[in-house]
């Protein structure tokens, strides 16, 4: 047995994942393993690390531990985290969103080859995908863009009650107050954020914000906007 395969068994009975997520989850890495996946970490006892460990780290944060419902994966690249979380939790439908194409071929691929018939790729920006506006339960993004734009993202298509979960890595304190103020203007608040220490010594952290209330007038801005002009404590949009 490789490495890879016993650190998907310790993953496996650490998250509850069944045989089939099991098996799920060592396609994924075998996809991840093709020199065309849209990646720079291939080799298979790298990416259990990098790639599924990291997704599922956050599952055992409050919100996610028991989430249900559907999930957006937005900016999703590679398909991750929303294929390890798809592979992890089969009572969630996952939606994989992603604006290139390309990458939206690998992540096709990638479902077919795990056998995830909870996964389904929206091959668009998240401020255009429109069926998923107000629909989503959780809002998944992991290293995207910095946090007020992230929340600016997931603010028009989670619902009220729905979290946006946000990967990074060791952010600015001036980047996580400029998320919080975000979040307060777009109707999300901070929860209580993980943290904790990948394979290798990287801090990595997870910033988890609840949807509350509706978006104000004004919003969604048009796409583009919250990178081009991103909501800081400054007041600027």
């Amino acid at each position: 047995m490789s490495g890879a395969d016993r650190r998907l068994d310790e993953l496996a009975e650490r998250y509850g994942i069944g045989a089939s997520g099991r098996r799920a989850l060592a396609a994924l890495l075998e996809a991840l393993a093709d020199e065309h996946a849209p990646t720079r970490v291939h080799e298979p006892e790298r990416a259990v690390e990098t790639h599924i460990a990291d997704s599922l780290a956050p599952l055992a944060a409050p919100g996610l531990r028991d989430a249900s419902g559907l999930l957006a994966d937005i900016g999703a690249g590679a398909g991750l985290p929303g294929l390890a979380i798809a592979a992890a939790r089969p009572g969630l439908r996952v939606v994989e969103v992603e604006s290139v194409g390309r990458k939206c071929a690998f992540i096709e691929r990638a479902i077919a080859a795990m056998g995830l018939d909870n996964a389904d790729v929206a091959c668009a920006r998240a401020e255009e995908w429109r069926d998923g506006f107000g629909a989503c339960d959780v809002v998944t993004a992991r290293a995207l863009a910095a946090l007020p734009v992230l929340v600016e993202y997931a603010a028009p298509l989670l619902r009220e009650g729905g979290i946006l979960a946000a990967w990074k890595a060791s952010p600015a304190a001036e980047e996580v107050a400029d998320g919080a103020w975000a979040a307060d203007v777009l109707g999300l608040e901070p929860m209580e954020s993980l943290e904790w220490v990948a394979e290798g010594g990287e801090r990595r952290s997870l910033y988890v914000y609840l949807k509350v209330r509706s978006l104000p007038n004004g919003y969604p801005r048009r796409p583009g906007m919250a990178r081009k002009r991103p909501l800081g404590r400054s007041g600027s949009a």
